[in-house]
């Protein structure tokens, strides 16, 4: 055979060629139609994928850091609020002692091993009294209890304002007394204003403000300081009598 000159092929290998070609075909066929723009789609598809695997990641990531932001936030949560307790908690066993002129008075938690689920209950023994839920004492002496508690809180944390509503409605005038000379020594840091109507507490005031009818359906604003020479921040207390 000269160089150059295929092989005449027999009937065997003529079905062979034609069994191959058939199967490429049907291979070929199985296919489907050919979408020319295959690969700038795969390119697109591939780069969203990237994007997105990217966002996914960060998203991740931002969930793990929020995360350990949480604990964090909450170990020194719980290490405030025990702080918190424990001082509020020693101001207010003084400051009751001090407003029922004897007593104990405390602050529990209702669970101690889980202290940011915690609630608080509040227990008190008036002089004369075993130690009870503070719901169970008299009125008086739950607003005593109540004051205690405030002037604790504000003794740990002071406010530049304190507004006191009628507190002493329910108070004998010993413990108005009491009451008085507690917030005359807590003024140095907070100006109390204090609304009342009764005298044993306007006695201790530094300066008065009230109104007056003179006139039937006319009212007027009256003020008294009783220390003129006081500049008003140094006042140590200040009441809102209405008359």
């Amino acid at each position: 055979m000269a160089a150059g000159q295929e092989p005449e092929l027999d009937s065997a290998g003529l079905a062979e060629i034609e069994a191959r070609y058939e199967e490429i075909r049907a291979r070929i066929e199985a296919l489907g139609p050919v979408n020319p723009e295959a690969l700038a789609e795969y390119r697109l598809a591939h780069e969203r994928y990237e994007f997105l695997n990217t966002q996914r990641q960060d998203l991740l990531d931002s969930i793990r850091d929020t995360e350990k932001a949480i604990q964090e936030i909450d170990v020194e949560s719980k290490k405030r609020f025990s702080e918190a307790f424990t001082a509020i908690n020693a101001h207010f066993r003084e400051l009751f002692a001090t407003l029922f002129n004897g007593g104990a008075g405390e602050m529990r938690l209702t669970d101690e091993a889980n202290a940011a689920d915690s609630g608080i209950d509040i227990v008190a023994s008036p002089p004369g009294k075993r130690l009870q839920n503070v719901l169970l004492l008299s009125g008086g002496e739950k607003a005593l209890t109540a004051l205690a508690l405030l002037m604790a809180v504000f003794k740990y944390q002071p406010s530049p304002f304190c507004i006191l509503d009628e507190v002493d409605a329910p108070l004998d005038e010993p413990n108005i007394q009491r009451l008085t000379r507690l917030i005359a020594e807590m003024s140095l840091e907070t100006q109390f204003i204090v609304i009342t109507h009764a005298k044993r507490t306007m006695e201790a005031a530094q300066a008065l403000y009230g109104v007056t009818m003179q006139e039937p359906g006319v009212s007027r604003l009256v003020s008294v300081r009783f220390n003129p020479l006081l500049p008003p921040p140094q006042a140590p207390m200040q009441q809102l009598a209405i008359t």
